[in-house]
């Protein structure tokens, strides 16, 4: 037999893949996922912080609590391990894909790549592993109808900005589908590219004026965090010496959290010896990490679903006083969507979080590293290292205007896609999807239904914090 007719070519394997994708319909047609009700074995979702509280700092969980209670989409935003759960009665196609795992609105913003430009991209990789692709994208869907609630936009209205994010996803997954390999690789939402689309819609007056004026101020903030921003909000000097300014309970050095003589100079030990192994995991032995000398570290909470996990902010020194770097060592614990998934193929978490990150960005912080170590309580855990507040900016949810959200609702549901097809199989996915607007719909009615049980969920947890079976911070 000839090779030509023993091997498929390239254009029958992707042909077969698109068909692949659209057989899929027959075993779960697009229409299903829409349909979405909480069974009556669910678990008790408070029970379910309470049990994700049991690895966590006990003294930062009412600062936790107090976040999730601010708002529904406050809880939303810390109930990652809830909808996890709730997920995994949910139909799928069967196509995989690297999964954000925590694909919520707040999770997507503007960073800089190690060239120093602006992109827009997902920010947060916590929870990352392989699963279905459907997953991400109801997170991503639920997120915008619970926010939209928050703004008071109309029925309608939270119609159209789901049916906008899951077109962008559609659309942009059938354009990778179709385009050269490299495309789906490369493909990337620069800043230029943002304040294009925004004056774009301006011109066809599908948003205000001032939605330009915030893009381009948002854009001009983004570009303004760098490093030394960072150094000039968490650092101070105290007698001629460079040290991490304290913001208790939020920001609190080593040396007020142990005092001299309680495990301070074991814990400063242990951090050089885990920044000398993070060296190891990076891509060159001259990376730039190693002509820095460490100053100080201290403890600082972050975000609302990490709060209670053990996050430091480690500050380094080049040169002198003026050559900062400030590295976030965060603690990876195992995702909330491996226990209705296959375990992570990585067995340190930290690893598991920087190569999903790796492959779903399209450019990727070149201080990513991992590592684990040994706690003075003696207990094993794992870290990832990144740079902090690499010019990051993010969108001001609470002040967003209807066509700010239909905007962004769809620039999110293109981004996830990219990161998709980078990590799947985009032609599958795009056979899947079609170019009719089946699924889209189906989106809007799941979205509708989880904010449903989204709000009964913060408002049993508020009910929790009020009878005191969780203690909240004072706000």
């Amino acid at each position: 037999m000839s090779k030509k007719n023993s091997v498929p070519t390239a254009r029958a394997e992707f042909r077969q893949r698109s068909e692949a994708g659209r057989a899929a319909r027959a075993r779960v047609p697009r229409s299903s996922h829409g349909t979405w009700a909480a069974g009556s074995a669910r678990e008790d979702p408070v029970a379910m912080l309470e049990r994700q509280g049991e690895s966590r700092l006990p003294e930062l969980l009412p600062i936790r609590y107090a976040r999730m209670l601010a708002s529904p989409f406050a809880f939303f935003r810390g109930a990652a391990a809830i909808m996890a759960a709730d997920l995994a009665d949910t139909p799928t196609s069967g196509i995989t894909v690297q999964l954000c795992g925590d694909a919520h609105l707040s999770n997507f913003g503007i960073f800089a790549t190690p060239e120093r430009n602006l992109i827009f991209d997902i920010n947060d990789f916590d929870e990352t592993l392989p699963g279905p692709w459907e997953w991400d994208l109801k997170r991503l869907v639920a997120s915008f109808e619970v926010a939209a609630r928050g703004r008071g936009f109309s029925r309608n209205e939270r119609t159209a900005v789901i049916r906008a994010a899951a077109r962008g996803y559609r659309e942009r997954m059938r354009t990778a589908a179709g385009s050269p390999v490299l495309y789906s690789w490369h493909d990337r939402l620069d800043s230029e590219q943002v304040q294009a689309l925004v004056r774009r819609e301006r011109h066809a007056e599908r948003v205000a004026k001032q939605q330009v004026g915030r893009t381009e101020q948002a854009l001009a903030k983004a570009r303004s965090r760098g490093h030394l921003n960072a150094l000039s909000k968490l650092a101070e000097v105290v007698d001629g010496r460079l040290r991490i300014k304290a913001a208790p309970p939020l920001v609190v050095p080593l040396s007020d959290l142990l005092p001299a003589g309680e495990g301070r100079e074991q814990t400063e030990a242990r951090m050089r010896k885990l920044l000398g192994e993070y060296r190891k995991t990076l891509p060159s032995r001259s990376h730039p990490v190693s002509e820095y000398e460490y100053v100080d570290m201290a403890r600082k909470v972050v975000g609302v679903g990490s709060v209670g996990t053990r996050a430091w902010v480690v500050l380094l020194r080049g040169r002198d006083d003026t050559d900062p770097l400030i590295l976030q060592a965060k603690e990876a614990q195992t995702s909330v969507l491996e226990p209705f998934l296959e375990a992570s193929a990585y067995a340190n978490q930290g690893e598991r979080v920087v190569r999903g990150q790796q492959l779903m960005q399209a450019a990727s912080d070149m201080f990513l590293g991992w590592r684990s170590v040994k706690g003075i309580d003696g207990v094993d855990r794992d870290f990832y290292f990144r740079q902090l507040q690499d010019g990051k900016g993010s969108a001001e949810v609470e002040r967003m205007p209807f066509a700010g959200m239909m905007l962004y609702a769809r620039v999110c549901g293109e981004t996830l896609a990219r990161a998709h097809a980078r990590g799947g199989d985009r032609v599958a996915i795009a056979g899947y999807l079609g170019a009719g607007e089946v699924f889209d719909r189906a989106l809007g009615r799941f979205a509708v239904s989880y904010a449903d049980r989204n709000a009964l969920d913060h408002a049993a947890f508020g009910e929790a914090v009020a009878s005191g079976r969780l203690i909240a911070a004072a706000t």
